[in-house]
């Protein structure tokens, strides 16, 4: 595992929502370039950027038409080779999103597997024997080509899915993951990888990292061998590159497929969703008006939230993963709706200081620094559905389109925040209470105190639903009242203040937390 991880804070960047830098209403390149001393005076030393490849953009560049070259509204590889340089210039890293169960339909492998002849992109993707033969239990698409097949979709129909094999084949169409076709797919993943790697990224995000190979996969034995075979090529000559799954189960991405963080983030019912969006009664009845949620987010004022339901799931995958690598909860992300939309921006503050104070690697979604809220009732943008009122454009000013473009604002990729009392980096800077400066304050002690790094120790201190909620990180003890009433409990001994969100007073042995407040004290 890369050493760099221990102190590592990532920033995640929606590239065509970040920064515009020549008018034409697209985030770019040069756009995050001119902003990288802002993103490292957060205390993030890391960026994640989202797919930057040349795209038919029908799922926002995860349908993927060209694995080696930035698709021309962004800039250029020289433009991408020259931000990895500028941001090592400043201490920080650069991972780059990897797609590998997919391509785009418009993909040059694709377009020859399409083929009726045999070549060799035949069998590069998962297809059937004949154009009426269905695949049972997975999305295929049927009767679109010359050839006398079905093809398997991992998602939308512009996606078909890349042939890493099938556990235990049964159909003569199915492979074996060591079939060479399978194999071969593999290696050109690899190459991909080396490629990126060779001119300066550090490391990827992997998107949808469980999903490689198909039929009954279900303990992901197949697909942790397949990532395993990939990192014994990758990882001889890239030792200090990093790698973050999309699996949301590090019990199997960590220990088993060799990857050195995993996201903790779309398991409904238990785990973080409780932090921020526990909603009951979120099913088919609410789309249909019948039912309204009740949201008992733990971190959402006096709903009579629960935080042992978060530590219940997040423990036990804590203990099982800590010596192998690390659990990385983000703020959010370019899936999801931002917090500030079901949260105050109050609520919301705690949860991120909470998420940010953990052990593992954090990621901070662009905006959220701030508190972006989400945008609800926008069209559908590149794929995105409910997610598109959370890839709205970066709100740095009170100018026009928040100073994410000079451009005309019909040519904008999304609309911003169109509220009088929109957030902006630029109103927030002039408060030390802000948002953002919160956030940052807690983020440039972190890289500076080693217990609250990745692998300093953690430590519940309370027993049940107590409140305030008290957890140690090392020898600093942190805590977080997340209801609308003062609180006051014992702690171990007398402490000092570091940081504190809201009313905090420490006495003898004891600590006073005011409503929705958050302390670290020493």
């Amino acid at each position: 595992m890369p050493s760099w991880l221990n102190n590592a804070v990532f920033y995640e960047i929606y590239p065509q929502s970040f920064q515009d830098s020549n008018a034409d209403g697209i985030g770019d390149l040069n756009g995050i370039i001119s902003r990288l001393d802002y993103v490292r005076s957060l205390g993030c030393n890391a960026i994640w950027l989202n797919p930057l490849y040349v795209s038919p953009f029908k799922d926002a560049g995860y349908d993927v038409a060209d694995y080696k070259k930035v698709a021309p509204r962004y800039g250029s590889n020289e433009d991408l080779y020259r931000l990895f340089g500028e941001a090592h210039r400043r201490g920080m890293h650069v991972l780059l999103d990897l797609v590998p169960g997919h391509t785009s339909e418009k993909h040059p492998w694709f377009l020859e597997s399409c083929r009726p002849e045999r070549n060799a992109y035949t069998d590069r993707y998962i297809w059937t024997d004949s154009a009426f033969q269905g695949i049972a239990n997975h999305l295929y698409i049927a009767g679109d080509t010359d050839r006398d097949g079905c093809y398997m979709l991992n998602f939308f129909k512009s996606q078909p899915a890349l042939n890493y094999g099938w556990l235990h084949p049964n159909e003569e169409w199915q492979m074996g993951i060591d079939d060479p076709a399978c194999v071969a797919t593999r290696d050109a993943m690899v190459e991909v990888m080396t490629f990126w790697l060779s001119h300066g990224a550090d490391g990827f995000r992997v998107d949808m990292a469980d999903s490689l190979v198909k039929g009954d996969d279900e303990k992901k034995s197949g697909t942790c061998a397949v990532w395993r075979d990939i990192f014994s090529k990758v990882r001889p000559k890239f030792p200090d590159a990093a790698f973050v799954s999309e699996w949301d189960n590090p019990e199997l991405s960590l220990n088993g497929a060799g990857f050195d963080m995993d996201f903790y983030l779309n398991n409904r019912g238990n785990g973080y969703t409780t932090l921020a969006r526990d909603f009951v009664n979120y099913d088919a009845n609410y789309k249909r008006g019948v039912t309204r949620p009740e949201d008992h987010s733990y971190f959402k004022k006096d709903a009579g939230g629960d935080i042992t339901r978060f530590l219940k799931d997040y423990l036990k995958r804590y203990e099982a993963t800590k010596d192998h690598g690390f659990i990385s909860i983000p703020t959010g992300n370019h899936d999801t709706p931002r917090m500030v939309g079901s949260l105050t921006d109050r609520e919301a503050l705690l949860a991120e200081a909470f998420i940010l104070t953990l052990p593992g690697v954090p990621f901070l979604y662009y905006g959220d620094e701030i508190g972006m809220r989400y945008q609800k009732g926008l069209v559908s943008k590149e794929g995105g559905y409910q997610r598109t009122g959370t890839r709205t454009p970066m709100q740095w000013d009170a100018t026009k389109n928040h100073g994410f473009s000079t451009g005309a604002e019909d040519t904008v990729y999304l609309p911003t925040d169109p509220s009088a009392d929109a957030p902006t980096v630029e109103e927030e800077e002039k408060d030390p209470a802000s948002h953002l400066n919160t956030i940052r304050n807690i983020l440039i002690l972190r890289e500076n105190t080693e217990e609250l790094q990745a692998d300093g120790s953690f430590e519940v201190v309370n027993k049940g639903n107590e409140v305030p909620f008290l957890y140690r990180r090392e020898d600093m003890l942190l805590g977080v009242n997340p209801t609308g009433e003062t609180r006051e409990v014992e702690i171990d001994r007398d402490r000092s203040v570091v940081l504190k969100i809201g009313e905090v007073t420490p006495g003898a042995k004891s600590i006073t937390m005011g409503p929705q407040s958050f302390c670290i004290l020493l």
